[in-house]
């Protein structure tokens, strides 16, 4: 099986790329090769390569700067997986998009289930989910939308290693303690990837993050406690709750996000066999890789 990987160089795209399965053969696609701004070279790279299937982790993930850059975001979030299905869809080729909790508004107060309804509160889930919906269209029983949350790893910029470095050069720390989700190993939701790959009977909207909730408030705690007894981390600072509505007015620029974005995974585990490690486990095997 050839597939073709989008992102590579990020954080799911390296992760993808570090636990490939015997039976596939599997090819990074960085933005030197596709641009994912222009929806011709993703149309072209199909028509060149035809490939069995296409993992698409590629993504513009900058939240706040969407906003401003809304050409750009749907561009590559929504328009070029629109092309690959295109491409896709005369070929017969399967497609994989990773998309994310932040289709959702974060009202509902209990976890997320794939068929739940999304209600996007900024440009950056907008253009997700316009991406989710041009995939499941163009190509039915041949699309998965794999959505995730709060994705870290050891590599790239994210939540964790930000942390780690605040907690480093500064005397305090404040992070947001009333938005609530499930952090998630770049490992983790790679092997979701692959075992959605090796099912070509699994379509539709499949929900994937590590068990277990936290807030951001929390993550920072358990970061910073096992950073300590890991030595990535000589001192432990005061780490101090905030509230969104605080948070947002220190800085304007920011976007709301989903107070509550926890994914319902049961249909997910049942479909691709698999067994979720609860986050804190995941996290501590990250910041093991960090250490050596």
């Amino acid at each position: 099986m050839k597939v073709l990987v989008t992102g590579s160089t990020g954080q799911l795209g390296r992760a993808l790329l570090e636990s490939i399965p015997a039976s596939v053969q599997a090819y990074g696609i960085d933005r030197a090769q596709c641009d994912l701004a222009d929806p011709e070279q993703c149309r072209a790279l199909v028509a060149a390569q035809r490939p069995d299937l296409i993992i698409n982790a590629g993504a513009y993930t900058q939240v706040d700067k969407a906003e401003i850059e809304r050409g750009l975001a749907f561009r590559i979030n929504a328009d070029a997986p629109a092309a690959f299905a295109a491409g896709l869809a005369q070929s017969g080729g399967r497609l994989i998009q990773v998309s994310t909790d932040f289709v959702f508004d974060g009202r509902q107060g209990v976890p997320y289930a794939p068929e739940a309804l999304s209600n996007p509160l900024n440009v950056y889930g907008a253009s997700k989910r316009a991406g989710e919906q041009a995939v499941l269209q163009q190509l039915n029983e041949r699309a998965v939308v794999l959505r995730t949350a709060w994705v870290y790893s050891s590599h790239g910029s994210n939540f964790v290693k930000t942390m780690l470095r605040l907690m480093s050069t500064r005397d305090k720390v404040s992070v947001v303690s009333d938005q609530i989700g499930a952090p998630t190993s770049a490992r983790s939701l790679a092997n979701a990837v692959w075992a959605a790959v090796l099912r070509p009977t699994v379509s539709g909207i499949l929900h994937w993050t590590d068990a277990g909730v936290a807030s951001w408030y929390d993550f920072a705690l358990a970061i910073q406690e096992d950073a300590l007894a890991r030595g990535l981390l000589d001192r432990a600072v005061p780490v101090l709750p905030i509230a969104a509505e605080e948070y947002a007015r220190q800085f304007p620029a920011s976007v709301p996000r989903p107070s509550f974005s926890v994914l319902d995974l049961r249909s997910t585990r049942e479909q691709l066999g698999l067994d979720g490690i609860h986050w804190r486990t995941n996290l501590r095997m990250m910041l093991d890789e960090l250490k050596s």
